[in-house]
């Protein structure tokens, strides 16, 4: 009986150990959603930022459940081409975040993003809770006013719905196809819109 006390009290010490664990690390996770226009060209930026764990494209905002790219490039589903965004607040903010989401799109066009054009291709930030809200709309309001962009900002904030990843070759695609990414994003005219509307990047 003895025995089977000391066993029993381990596997409990041993699941709590694993319930603390699993509660610290959901404590160094959080996560965003962008949309701004090809998800191929939103992953790059992001991956560079030091406290960003992940990135994956996919489908939000739509209405049919796990739509494929045919049917979401269609702009039948509803669903924006967006980037699901996992990243340690305690080493990178949500407000950074932001930063780095509006000055990698034209939070001017109504239609679209740079050379696609349709619903599928707006931007839009994908708010959970009432703290990213409040921090979105913060800092759009501040874009707003700041007098650096010449027109009205037209990206929406919209609360998150369910996030659909992408197919596998959509992941990394700018790793696993470098030449043809660069040839599509210049083709885009992406880089050469950003820098008449923010200046040119920061050297890296």
């Amino acid at each position: 009986m003895k025995n089977q006390l000391m066993k029993t009290s381990a596997v409990l010490a041993s699941l709590l150990m694993l319930v603390a664990f699993a509660a610290a690390e959901a404590q160094t996770r959080a996560v965003a959603v962008f949309a701004g226009g090809c998800f191929w060209c939103m992953e790059p930026p992001f991956d560079k930022v030091d406290g960003v764990i992940s990135t994956r494209s996919g489908y939000t905002g739509g209405v049919k459940v796990d739509p494929s790219y045919e049917e979401v490039s269609s702009g039948r589903t509803g669903h924006y081409e967006a980037l699901q965004v996992e990243y340690d607040p305690a080493r990178v903010t949500y407000q950074r975040l932001l930063e780095v989401f509006w000055r990698n799109i034209d939070p001017l066009d109504t239609d679209g993003q740079f050379c696609d054009k349709g619903r599928q291709y707006r931007s839009a930030i994908f708010v959970a809770g009432d703290e990213q809200r409040a921090l979105a709309e913060a800092s759009k309001a501040a874009l707003e006013t700041s007098g650096k962009l010449p027109g009205r900002i037209m990206t929406e904030i919209l609360p998150a719905t369910a996030f659909y990843p992408a197919e596998a070759e959509h992941q990394d695609y700018y790793r696993k196809n470098p030449v043809r990414y660069a040839y599509y994003r210049w083709t885009c005219g992406r880089d050469r819109r950003l820098e008449q509307l923010w200046g040119a990047p920061p050297t890296q």
